[in-house]
């Protein structure tokens, strides 16, 4: 997890203090319109946000070693998250990373003390989505969310966002979109996407909310937190600076997720230097005859589309501080037109095709330009757990 961009894990839980609070409001007919709308909008959808308690296996040590105490880590370790029913058969959307590696999924609704079992049905990880699907739910407690669309977003527009901060179960805070078409770096591989960034307070425990517009619609899902009060602690808290996935996304996937897929990104299947050319010294950029710009192939994957397609890797290792690495191979300077400035940029444009697309790459290979056709592949899922 990157020290200055926190994940939001959001929790929820209603204290006593709220309770007592909420007797003693004013009634309804007092309030603004606009304050009221917000009110009705927030009444409305609160229950159809689930707080999700996410079970995974333990990684430390128990106290004691003897079969006579029980080791309070044996039943695994609890994240927490939310998410929000989409339809009316019980499935609903939350972050990837609220439930991976998770062995045990439970549910809590608004209206209700159960606590419900969910299982995961479908994950798109380089997307930080996850479908899972609550067991036992009854219909009356299965309330959907309608899905807006983000790209009708605005700069200004009002936000709601929901979930569970801290642990304060079902929450609600509001904002606007501050701005639009922010890139982060998202999912397992980090690979920078577009995201809804919003002032709504976000904290930890809100991963996998829903962020509504002024009439209740879900036009993002809750994922990140930019929080410089975290870079050296590692435990963000709110700065006024949140990012939501667009729902536009997540839709475009659901058909997939619920039919039960592992959604990932298409590779070409190259491994790119860890570091920009701008990075390396003017000594090495003329010994290996390397542009200034560009995303440098360390390795080529055997069997690969890049390996069929003819583009070539590295030959000669070196060690670095952060590894080793292999030079003398092509270095990717466009793609099908754009320009390949970074590794980031090759990534995320990949990123945005399918698998079985085929795109052109321009390549600099000593100097010389050449021009590859390359067929995309589907990525590998990840394995293991966290």
């Amino acid at each position: 997890m990157p020290r200055a961009l926190v994940l939001t894990v959001l929790l929820s839980l209603t204290s006593p203090l709220a309770a007592a609070q909420s007797t003693s409001t004013a009634p309804a007919s007092t309030l603004p319109a606009a304050e009221q709308a917000t009110v009705n909008v927030i009444n409305r959808t609160l229950a159809s946000v689930l707080y999700i308690t996410a079970t995974v296996p333990s990684t430390a040590q128990g106290t004691f070693s003897s079969p006579i105490f029980a080791d309070p880590g044996a039943q695994g370790e609890q994240d927490s998250g939310s998410g929000f029913f989409v339809n009316a058969q019980g499935y609903a959307l939350t972050n990837y990373h609220v439930v991976e590696g998770a062995t045990r999924l439970t549910v809590n609704l608004r209206d209700s003390k159960q606590d419900f079992t969910a299982r995961v049905v479908g994950t798109a990880p380089d997307y930080d989505l996850a479908l899972i699907r609550v067991q036992g739910v009854p219909a009356k407690l299965i309330r959907p969310l309608p899905l807006g669309n983000s790209d009708t977003l605005r700069v200004g527009q009002t936000t709601i966002a929901l979930g569970a901060p801290f642990g304060l179960q079902f929450s609600a805070t509001t904002g606007i979109v501050s701005a639009l078409e922010r890139t982060i770096p998202t999912g397992v591989r980090q690979i920078p996407q577009n995201a809804i960034q919003t002032d709504a307070a976000i904290n930890p425990g809100n991963s996998g909310g829903p962020l509504l517009d002024s009439a209740g619609r879900v036009v993002g899902i809750n994922t990140l937190i930019f929080s410089p009060s975290g870079a050296a602690t590692g435990i963000g808290q709110n700065a006024g600076v949140g990012f939501a996935i667009p729902i536009n996304v997540a839709k475009s996937l659901l058909t997939r997720l619920q039919a039960g897929q592992t959604v990932v990104g298409p590779v070409i299947g190259v491994t790119l230097a860890p570091f920009e050319l701008t990075d390396l010294t003017e000594q090495v950029r003329q010994q290996y005859k390397l542009p200034r710009a560009g995303a440098l192939v360390s390795r080529v994957e055997a069997g690969g589309p890049a390996a069929r397609a003819g583009v070539k890797g590295g030959t000669a290792q070196v060690t670095t501080p952060i590894g080793p690495v292999y030079f003398g191979g092509d270095v990717i300077t466009s793609v099908n037109g754009q320009a390949v400035e970074t590794s980031a940029d090759l990534r995320e444009y990949l990123f945005s095709r399918k698998a079985g697309e085929r795109v052109t790459l321009r390549i600099n290979r000593a100097g010389k330009t050449v021009t590859l056709p390359v067929t995309l592949a589907p990525g590998t899922p990840p394995t293991g757990t966290r």
